[in-house]
């Protein structure tokens, strides 16, 4: 018997639904379970086909027993190997490689020493900033993000110099980003399954959480639509990722690529609701049931020489 199993946190709707849709298959070689973990011996089987990981990215000890797994033969969706060596920044250069379409962005220094670190420390560091080069080529309005955050934290938007110099004081030890702000008329959020199956939702980032997902709406109408599906596939070939959420922000008709480094998406019933909910259900658990039935091996080699060329195929691939 094939196992399949789903490590989580907090959320409590999709792990559940994912398990029990695996089950209600009654598969006579797969099967899906809550997982259990105790202390990790190195180099040993996790004794999972597939893991569906939900929550490393918040947890450490969690990351370094899929790492371990994936060295022992496990597919964990999503690698942690790849996401963990990304960064929104590097996706952004990245995207703009491949031909998908990102705001102008600039990573800036941190505006407090790291922890451990000194002025000695930043010798190579350029000071004071050319900051007029930095807003020349940004433009305001502008965001101001971490380099690699989710769920909006620590967030500005910044109309002036005035404002972003008071917003950069307040970024403490973060490594931020500046981005040209996208004044859209039009905001989607996708599902990406397998690096091919793609949900396109309406969605309205300006709406208090619960009321995010627009659901009265078809997107697969907007003169948009194919374009979208196209970058998403793109983009998700590129990093790796079986399983992301894009967020395209239009402006003067071109999809801007917002955000797509989320290794785990939100997924839960209640924010994204029952028609979106089902469709990521059920394509997760026929992902997950697939690479268990696979008879092809996990990469164990983790060369970046490798990783990066792998990313350059995939891209060329998906742009044919």
């Amino acid at each position: 018997m094939k196992k399949i199993g789903v490590i989580y946190g907090m959320e409590n709707t999709f792990p559940s639904a994912l398990v029990e849709r695996i089950n209600n298959k009654k598969l006579p070689d797969v099967t899906a379970e809550h997982i259990r973990i105790g202390a990790v011996k190195m180099a040993e089987p996790s004794g999972y086909k597939v893991i569906v990981d939900r929550i490393s990215h918040d947890i450490d000890f969690y990351r370094a027993y899929l790492k371990n797994a994936v060295l022992t033969g496990t597919f964990v969706i999503n690698n942690p190997f790849w996401w963990s060596a990304d960064d929104k920044f590097f996706n952004y250069s990245l995207a703009s490689k491949i031909g998908v379409a990102v705001p102008k962005t600039v990573v800036l220094p941190h505006k407090m020493h790291p922890p451990g670190t000194s002025v000695q420390s930043m010798r190579n560091l350029a000071f004071p900033l050319n900051w007029d080069e930095v807003f020349d080529y940004i433009g305001f309005p502008a965001f101001l993000k971490p380099f690699s955050g989710g769920g909006w934290k620590h967030v500005f938007k910044v109309n002036s110099r005035d404002e972003f110099f008071e917003a950069y004081d307040q970024t403490g030890m973060l490594c931020m980003t500046l981005q040209s702000a996208v004044e859209f008329t039009d905001y989607f959020r996708c599902y990406v399954v397998g690096q091919e199956k793609v949900r396109v939702m309406k969605y309205d980032p300006k709406q208090p959480h619960h009321l995010r997902y627009v659901r009265d709406e078809d997107p697969s109408a907007h003169h948009l639509y194919q374009r979208v599906v196209k970058d998403c596939v793109t983009l998700c070939r590129a990093l790796g990722y079986d399983f992301n959420t894009v967020e395209f922000a239009v402006q003067d008709g071109i999809p801007y690529a917002i955000d797509f480094l989320n290794p785990a998406p939100d997924a839960d019933v209640h924010s994204v609701g029952e028609a979106n909910f089902e469709w990521v259900v059920e394509n997760v658990a026929q992902l997950a049931i697939e690479k268990a039935r696979s008879e092809e091996q996990p990469r164990t080699e983790y060369r970046w020489n490798s990783f990066l060329n792998g990313a350059r195929e995939h891209a060329a691939m998906a742009v044919r």
